[in-house]
């Protein structure tokens, strides 16, 4: 398994490890539960040092963007960033991203999940027919998330930068924690405000900044967290887990993100989204709440009244915040109106659940 700068440090700290992507990473440290809460009403720091970051520079470097995503990445000027993803010849999604604009028309900072890094890396490849200079720096780029509605306010003596006051999809570039040139963002993953933080790896770099977040958020009651409460998290959110809620067999428009999907420019498989939009799709991604007590779970299969297979659960949790069962699934298009009733089949029991507004949970 690979590690991260930060691996040493968790275990350190007790967080029970695992596996994920192909990394070591912690689990939870003192419970997802209380993590969760952590993050939710005061702050946490997250280790995401696996996802990956490419660099795309040059003068056709947007052109080859606007190729490969769905979104509208012209709009993007210095400083700005915008979520989309890759899609594939048949409509399916190759991964979601965040475009980072570093310098308009000349230079862009692509973030990518950790699995795909290497698949990300040969479908945009694929695609570099204008010689666009691309640079994988995954390997050698620190990530950390420090999420919460008193993130910012624990971070703003570390920097010069305002971070107090950084619009949402907005980033800023410059010293943190004694470390020059740090980018910190503001597009998190858990819906309660906070900020990204990418650096290099060298020179100490990955302790000073772990330490110095630690020593100033500590005594405000800031945690270390782990991957189990990013997904609770993110779940409440209803934001998208790749290869659980999307995946290369499933579309933007039927995962709900036909917002990033912008038929102003062709785009890969643009002329098929074009159409499945005039049609409608055949199913659609929905958020439900269990009226029967029981947690739905990925791959659990989802029916009507009359026990007919209408879809499967994609994601699935306790939620920490609401106090009860949520998920995430795919279901006939029919069936995706809010407050439609569908049975879970939890432990081979049709458990009755009914469709509801995202996000299940909403920002402060």
């Amino acid at each position: 398994m690979k590690q991260t700068p930060f691996t040493a440090k968790h275990i350190a700290l007790g967080a029970k490890m695992a596996e994920f992507a192909g990394y070591h990473m912690p689990i939870s440290y003192s419970g997802i539960n209380d993590e969760h809460h952590a993050v939710r009403n005061n702050a946490g720091i997250f280790d995401v040092s696996h996802m990956g970051e490419f660099i795309l520079k040059g003068p056709h470097a947007l052109d080859l963007i606007q190729r490969v995503t769905t979104n509208d990445a012209s709009k993007l000027t210095d400083g700005k960033a915008q979520y989309s993803c890759l899609t594939n010849e048949n409509g399916g999604i190759v991964d979601d991203l965040l475009v980072y604009c570093l310098e308009k028309d000349k230079a862009y900072m692509l973030v990518v999940n950790a699995s795909n890094i290497a698949k990300d890396w040969e479908w945009i490849l694929r695609h570099n027919h204008a010689g666009v200079d691309m640079h994988d720096i995954s390997d050698k780029t620190c990530l950390l998330a420090v999420q919460g509605p008193q993130a910012t306010r624990i971070l703003q003596p570390l920097t010069e930068m305002d971070i107090l006051n950084l619009p949402y999809y907005t980033f800023s570039r410059g010293h943190f924690a004694g470390v020059n040139n740090v980018l910190v963002s503001a597009t998190g993953y858990t819906g309660a405000g906070g900020v990204e933080i990418y650096f290099e790896d060298k020179e100490g770099a990955a302790d000073q900044v772990w330490n110095a977040i630690l020593e100033a958020g500590s005594p405000k009651g800031l945690k270390p967290i782990g991957l189990g409460a990013r997904d609770t998290l993110r779940l409440e959110m209803g934001y998208c887990l790749y290869g659980n809620d999307i995946d290369d067999f499933s579309t933007p428009l039927e995962a709900g993100l036909g917002w990033i999907t912008r038929f102003s420019k062709p785009f890969t498989a643009s002329e098929y989204l074009s159409r499945q939009k005039s049609n409608g799709p055949e199913k659609r991604l929905v958020g439900f709440e269990m009226l029967d007590k029981g947690i739905p779970r990925h791959d659990y299969k989802i029916r009507d009244a009359e026990g007919n297979l209408i879809g499967r659960v994609t994601s699935g949790t306790q939620s920490p915040t609401l106090g009860k069962a949520i998920g995430l699934g795919y279901v006939l298009t029919e069936f995706s109106t809010l407050d439609t009733s569908v049975w879970i089949d939890v432990r081979d029991r049709p458990l009755q659940a009914h469709v509801v507004k995202l996000p299940f949970v909403q920002q402060p």
